[in-house]
């Protein structure tokens, strides 16, 4: 089978998102590597700070897994790129709202959750990390 799965780069708040992201999913996190993990003959491609996240693992489900690391270079490319959304489905509509409004706690609301003309529950967010959610349940209950 083959999957593809979201890396976010932040910049410097990684763990911060992370977490949040944690809690959004009810989810652990399975791995967390530290750049102070580095061995130091490796460190010269590893410029961030010690305590930083070179890499993390969120699994959200059996197959999808949310990676992302601080990583200032990448992130700043990545800023061009913004032209992408994360999309989740949903079995039902509370599990849909649920996700939105936590989702779009302080960032911002896009499209509220609401009946689409193509019959899905649907709604658009972008986190307080300035990530795209696109949330969607083909169920009304």
């Amino acid at each position: 089978m083959t999957t593809v799965n979201p890396y976010i780069y932040f910049n410097g708040n990684c763990e911060e998102a992370f977490n949040f992201y944690k809690a959004v999913f009810r989810k652990e996190i399975t791995y967390i590597g530290r750049y102070k993990d580095v061995p130091k003959t490796e460190r010269p491609i590893f410029q961030e700070a010690d305590e930083k996240i070179m890499h993390i693992t969120l699994p959200i489900s059996t197959e999808t897994i949310l990676m992302g690391s601080d990583n200032t270079e990448a992130y700043e490319e990545s800023i061009a790129y913004s032209n992408f959304s994360l999309i989740i489905h949903t079995d039902s509509k509370a599990e849909a709202d649920r996700l939105f409004t936590e989702l779009s706690e302080k960032g911002q609301i896009k499209v509220p959750m609401n009946l689409t003309f193509w019959e899905s529950y649907y709604g658009i967010c972008v986190d307080k990390f300035g990530i795209n959610w696109k949330i969607t349940s083909e169920s009304k209950q």
